[in-house]
């Protein structure tokens, strides 16, 4: 989704000054401010971070007022805000922006046609202002869902013949082929991450039954060559939703996500295991721990505290008779960050947003609301119409994992009713220069809020 951001200079400047001061205390300042001459109705702004160099690259769209084609532009801004060349994008008629990223200082466009599997990629190099693009005619890609860099390679995810697939275009060679070790049915549900350091793809595809989930691993170079592949499944009645991978070069490979009780549709908990720890006999892991949601101290801290003494104990009652309190929550995990003790993994909680009508017999509406993820307000005699409007983001989860999966210590981040059209990260998160605290924060109606987190401690929450 596309943003017009007026005030980049705040936002970006906290992080860039944040990640360079260790010592306490950090408290957010605005050094430096970038007011874009641009109108909002009339133009758009992607924003692409570069860790790399501390700097970022605006991707500009200028639309014609009366007809014509849009014009892009690309221009880089340092760590000061300060501006660098203007590199217009000569985007092809018929072509519509679909996803960027990028790979060190180097940044990516994707843009697709209107004729059918037809996309359009620019590269840019935002240390020279060198600009490369090139066409595509895939015939077989249909919808773009997420696109990553890997040593020049691109990683497109794209639905392709009601499957859902990986589309490798190879810059260089100006060649593209779909990799034949990614092709799941519709509907599908995977994680993919491009590591730079290690030069691999990681696939974490989730598999279910209906009744029973498990993930299936996939190890890929970066020319999309399939290395190695794994199931991880748990035993009993828990199923393993989704999950991350711990990043970089490293003898430790974690693997974190959420776990459900039969209903794949809500997470009961976060589960971690160490994958080089080996397997059971019977194929189980050794090293798989389940924490539900109940284990963490702060997981419910948007709740009044007398409701979450009443569902505790009764979590208890329904543990003396061997059965489990069961959550209905959903989940939506940033990729995994390094830290001295191991790893932080933060999750989003959230739930779909329902339009929902109900028609009696004679056709009249009958009753208008929003639903929730436990079902329609709509009666049961009436014909029901719910469509999704989008998601709200309730808080996040932040909590810390040592090398073999033991959790070390658990934080929350309240957010004042967050929401989107689709479903993306609402929090932002950024480690500190200690690599022991980190800092969180979203944007809402043009204010910005934040917390530190300094493993349990945290400061209260802040709006600017």
């Amino acid at each position: 989704m596309r943003h017009l951001y007026l005030f980049t200079g705040l936002l970006f400047c906290f992080f860039a000054a944040a990640a360079q001061a260790p010592k306490p205390p950090v408290v957010p300042t605005q050094p430096y401010r970038l007011e874009l001459p641009l109108e909002a109705y009339s133009s758009d702004v992607l924003v692409q971070p570069l860790l790399e160099d501390s700097s970022l690259v605006l991707l500009v769209e200028k639309e014609p007022l009366l007809t014509g084609k849009s014009e892009y532009t690309f221009q880089k801004f340092d760590h000061r805000l300060q501006p660098g060349q203007v590199v217009p994008l000569p985007v092809p008629r018929g072509y519509e922006f679909r996803q960027i990223c990028a790979e060190g200082t180097d940044v990516y466009a994707l843009f697709q046609g209107t004729t059918e599997g037809t996309l359009w990629v620019a590269a840019f190099d935002s240390r020279t202002g060198e600009l490369g693009t090139g066409e595509f005619k895939t015939k077989r890609a249909r919808q773009v869902h997420d696109l990553k860099a890997l040593d020049g390679n691109l990683f497109v995810t794209v639905e392709a013949d009601m499957h859902l697939t990986i589309l490798l275009l190879d810059l260089r060679a100006a060649t593209f082929r779909f990799l034949p070790s990614v092709y799941e049915p519709l509907p599908a549900t995977f994680t993919f991450l491009a590591d730079s350091v290690t030069k691999r793809a990681e696939l974490i595809l989730s598999e279910t039954n209906g009744f029973k989930s498990r993930l299936q691993l996939k190890q890929l170079s970066d020319n999309g060559q399939l290395l190695h592949s794994e199931f991880v499944q748990a035993g009993s009645e828990r199923g393993l939703l989704e999950a991350q991978l711990s990043p970089g070069d490293s003898a430790a490979r974690l693997l974190a996500g959420t776990y459900t009780l039969r209903d794949s549709r809500y997470s009961q908990g976060l589960f971690a295991a160490d994958l080089n720890a080996g397997v059971t006999p019977t194929g189980q892991r050794r090293s798989l721990r389940y924490y539900d949601f109940l284990n963490f101290k702060h997981f419910f801290d948007f709740m009044k505290p007398a409701r979450v003494a009443r569902m505790r104990q009764r979590s208890e009652r329904l543990r003396a008779s061997d059965r489990q309190y069961r959550h209905r929550y959903r989940l939506l995990m940033h990729d995994m960050l390094p830290s001295p003790e191991g790893y932080v993994l933060v999750a989003e909680v959230y739930f779909p947003r329902y339009n929902t009508s109900s028609y009696n017999n004679l056709g009249g509406l009958y009753n208008y609301g929003y639903g929730n993820n436990f079902g329609p307000l709509a009666r049961s005699y009436n014909a029901v119409n719910r469509r999704n409007e989008g998601y709200r983001t309730t808080h996040a989860l932040i909590c810390g994992f040592d090398r073999q999966g033991n959790l070390l210590w658990d934080n929350s981040f309240l957010l004042d009713e967050v929401e989107h059209f689709s479903l993306q990260e609402a929090v932002r998160v950024r480690p500190l220069g200690d690599g022991r605290r980190l800092v969180m924060a979203y944007l809402k109606e043009n204010e910005f809020y934040y917390k530190m987190v300094d493993q349990t401690t945290a400061t209260p929450t802040t709006g600017r």
